[in-house]
C-alpha cells in the first residue's frame, strides 16, 4: 500500500540524518531546500541557517566571520566572489583545510532543474594515515606518493563528475517517458517522418483516427502506412512541409467517411537543413458536421431576412394582378380575351404556390432528432408511396446492419425520402421501372439512405447544378426547389447530399451523422399525476411496457404528499388536475424542495396558452395527444437543453 508523502519525507529525513557526511541542496535563487543534521554540526550553524529557506549569502557571511576560511581581507567581496560561483555552479571536487585544523573534501554537482546539492567529508583520518603511511614507507618515492594523491583526487572528481551524469541520465528517462505519456493520452495521432519518407514515431493512436490502418509502423513509409486514398490528399501539404513550410490541410478520408484535419510541421536543424516533419492528425468529422449544421442555419436565416420583404410586396403585387384579372373577367370579354385572362389567373396562383414553397424552405424550423427503428421507418415511407407510383414502377427496400435505433429527425426525414422517391418516379416516366430505398452504415460516422431508379440518369449539366435553387428539368411542371430542399434538410443535420448516376440509372444519397441512442439510465418508479382515471390507466400501461414502476395520484396536494418516497426517479403530472392547485405548481414546489428525478407535464393547452407559455423552458410538455415513443422522449428530455 503506497505511504503518504509525509511519512515518505520523515523517513527521508530520518535517513539523510544517519549518514556520516555533511548534506546541503540549495536551489536555483540560492535558497536552502534540504540539509542534514551533520551539516549542521560540521559547521555549527544557529537555527536559522540550517532551516530550509535559509540565504546561501547568509550562511557564507557567518561562516567568514567566525573564521572558517582564515584570515580574509575583504569579507564582503569574498561573499560576493562565492554567490558568483554557485550562481554558475559547475561539478568540482576540492579539498580544504578548515581553521580547526580539520580537512574536509567538497564534492558540488549542480542539479538539471537548477541549484546544487554538496556533500562535505571528514577526511583528516584519512590524510593523516595517509602522511603516517608516507613517512615510514621508505620504499616509496616522492614522485610515487605525488602521482597516488593526483591519482586519489582525480578518481573522487570523476566519481562527482559520474554522478552528476547519471541524475542527468535519470532526469532525462524521467522527461521521455512523461513525454510519451502524454502523446499517448492525446485523442491524436502523432508522429515524425524523416527526409526518407519513413516514420520514426509514433504515439500509436493512427487505427483510432484512420480506421483499419496499422499500429506498428516505424520504419514503414508514409505512403504505404496511409494508403492511397489518404496520403494523396496529404500529399501537397506533406511536400511543402519537408521544404520548410508548415500547412493544414483538411480532407474526408473516403473509406471510413470520417474528415480528418492534419498539421504538418518542418523539423529545421539549427544549419536549417529539415530533419523531416513533425505530424498531427485528428478526427474532425463531429466538428465538420455541427459546423454544416450552423452554416445551413446562418444561411437560412439570411435567406429568411431577403426574402420575407421580397415575398410580402410579390404576393401584394399578385393579389392586385389577380384582383384586376377577375373584374376583366367580370366585363364578359370575348374568348380570346378570356382565354388570356384565364392563362394570367393560373400564372398568379403558380406564383403563389411557388413563395409558399420559399418560405417553406425559409422556415427555422428547428432539427428535433429522436430514436428511430430504421428499418421499421423504411416500411412506413415505402407504404406511403407505392400508391403514387403506378403498377409499372417497382419499389424495394434494402435495409441492413442497424440493430438498435438512431438518433434522426423523423419527420424530415421522411419528407426528404418521399420528395426523392417521387423524383425517380418522374425520371422513369411512363416505362416499366424499380426504385430503390436502401440503408447501410459507412465505418461508424455515417448512416447513408439512398434512393436509386432506373431512370436515364442525371446529365452533366444536373450533376453539376441539380441542388440549385429554382433548376429544374421537368420545364413548366417543376418549381426547381424539391431537390434543394432535400439539401437543405440533411445539411441543417450536419449531413450531406452526393448525386450520382450507376450503370441502372441515378442514384442520390444522403449522409447524416451516426448517433446511436445512448441509455444513460435505467427506468425507475414514476409518480403519475392525472385527474381522469380512464387517462391514467391508458398512460400507466404505456409506462409499464417502457420499464417504469408506477404509482398514481388524483391532485397536486396527494402527489405532494408522495414525493418523498424512496426510490422515486420521475413524476409526469397533467397541467389541469382536480382542486386549486395545478401541475405545474405541485413541479414548481418538487423543484425548490430539491426533488432531484426528471418532471414532465402534460397538456391539451394551446400553444399560445399564457399558463402553457409559463412552464415551456422550465419542465419538458407533452402535448396531449401523444404517441407512445413521443412519451419516452419526453420522459428523457433534459429541460436545461
Amino acid at each position: 500500500m503506497p505511504q503518504p508523502q509525509a511519512e515518505r519525507t520523515r523517513m527521508t529525513e530520518a535517513g539523510l540524518n544517519l549518514i556520516q557526511q555533511a548534506l546541503s541542496i540549495y536551489d536555483a535563487d540560492l535558497k536552502l531546500v534540504v540539509s542534514n543534521s551533520p551539516f549542521r554540526e560540521m559547521f555549527e550553524l544557529p537555527e536559522h541557517l540550517f532551516t530550509p529557506g535559509a540565504d546561501f549569502a547568509q550562511t557564507i557571511q557567518f561562516l567568514v566571520e567566525r573564521g572558517e576560511y582564515g584570515e580574509v581581507d575583504d569579507p564582503a567581496e569574498f561573499v560576493q566572489a562565492r554567490v558568483d560561483q554557485a550562481l554558475t555552479f559547475e561539478s568540482h571536487y576540492v579539498e580544504r583545510t578548515r581553521s580547526n585544523g580539520r580537512i574536509i573534501s567538497i564534492e558540488g554537482c549542480p542539479l538539471p532543474q537548477g541549484g546544487w546539492v554538496t556533500v562535505y567529508t571528514d577526511i583528516t583520518e584519512i590524510r593523516r594515515q595517509e602522511e603516517l603511511l608516507r613517512l615510514r614507507s621508505e620504499e616509496l618515492s616522492d614522485q610515487l606518493m605525488t602521482y597516488t594523491d593526483q591519482l586519489g583526487q582525480s578518481n573522487r572528481a570523476l566519481a562527482a563528475t559520474n554522478t552528476a551524469l547519471s541524475e542527468v541520465q535519470r532526469q532525462l528517462t524521467e522527461t521521455e517517458a512523461r513525454t510519451r505519456t502524454v502523446t499517448r493520452m492525446m485523442p491524436a495521432h502523432i508522429a515524425h517522418v524523416n527526409p526518407d519518407g519513413l516514420y520514426t514515431f509514433s504515439n500509436r493512436k493512427l487505427p483510432t483516427i484512420l480506421p483499419g490502418r496499422g499500429e506498428e509502423i516505424i520504419g514503414l513509409p508514409i505512403a504505404e502506412v496511409l494508403g492511397d486514398d489518404a496520403f494523396s490528399k496529404l500529399r501537397p501539404t506533406f511536400e511543402d512541409a519537408m521544404q520548410g513550410t508548415a500547412g493544414v490541410c483538411e480532407f474526408t478520408h473516403d473509406t471510413s467517411g470520417r474528415r480528418i484535419r492534419v498539421a504538418t510541421t518542418p523539423d529545421v536543424a539549427p544549419d536549417g537543413t529539415t530533419n523531416g516533419v513533425y505530424i498531427l492528425s485528428t478526427d474532425v468529422t463531429e466538428e465538420a458536421q455541427a459546423r454544416s449544421a450552423l452554416a445551413q442555419t446562418h444561411r437560412r436565416e439570411l435567406a429568411a431576412q431577403l426574402t420575407s420583404g421580397l415575398a410580402h410586396d410579390f404576393a401584394n403585387l399578385l393579389t392586385i394582378i389577380l384582383g384586376l384579372q377577375s373584374q376583366l373577367e367580370r366585363l364578359n370579354p370575348a374568348d380570346e380575351s378570356a382565354e388570356l385572362i384565364a392563362a394570367t389567373k393560373a400564372a398568379v396562383r403558380r406564383g403563389g404556390t411557388l413563395l409558399d414553397r420559399i418560405a417553406t424552405m425559409s422556415d427555422l424550423r428547428p432539427v428535433r432528432p429522436e430514436p428511430v427503428n430504421l428499418p421499421g421507418l423504411l416500411r412506413e415511407i415505402c407504404t406511403m408511396a407505392r400508391p403514387s407510383l403506378g403498377k409499372q414502377i417497382a419499389l424495394n427496400q434494402a435495409c441492413s446492419g442497424f440493430s438498435s435505433p438512431l438518433m434522426l429527425d423523423a419527420g424530415s426525414l421522411q419528407d426528404s425520402l418521399l420528395n426523392l422517391i417521387l423524383n425517380a418516379r418522374d425520371a422513369i416516366g411512363d416505362t416499366e421501372g424499380r426504385i430503390t430505398v436502401a440503408a447501410r452504415p459507412v465505418g461508424d460516422t455515417w448512416v447513408e439512405l439512398s434512393v436509386s431508379d432506373t431512370g436515364p440518369g442525371f446529365s452533366d449539366t444536373a450533376l453539376g447544378h441539380a441542388t440549385d435553387p429554382f433548376f429544374t428539368t421537368k420545364g413548366e411542371e417543376g418549381s426547381g426547389l424539391g431537390l434543394t430542399m432535400v439539401v437543405d434538410a440533411t445539411k441543417l443535420a450536419g449531413g450531406r447530399v452526393i448525386l450520382t448516376n450507376t450503370e441502372q440509372g441515378a442514384r442520390v444519397s444522403l449522409r447524416y451523422p451516426l448517433r446511436k441512442v445512448t441509455h444513460s439510465e435505467t427506468p425507475g418508479m414514476i409518480l403519475l399525476v392525472e385527474d381522469s382515471p380512464v387517462l391514467r390507466e391508458t398512460i400507466r400501461e404505456e409506462l409499464i411496457a417502457h420499464g417504469y414502476s408506477v404509482i398514481e395520484a388524483a391532485s397536486a396536494e396527494e402527489a405532494a404528499a408522495m414525493a418523498d418516497l424512496p426510490g422515486l426517479t420521475l413524476v409526469l403530472s397533467d397541467f389541469i388536475l382536480a382542486g386549486e392547485r395545478t401541475g405545474f405548481d405541485l413541479l414548481t414546489d418538487l423543484k425548490a424542495q430539491g426533488f432531484a428525478g426528471r418532471m414532465c407535464l402534460m397538456t391539451s393547452l394551446p400553444e399560445n396558452d399564457a399558463r402553457r407559455q409559463a412552464a415551456e423552458g422550465v419542465f419538458p410538455i407533452l402535448s396531449k395527444p401523444f404517441a407512445p415513443h413521443k412519451l419516452a422522449k419526453a420522459l428523457k428530455e433534459d429541460p436545461a437543453q
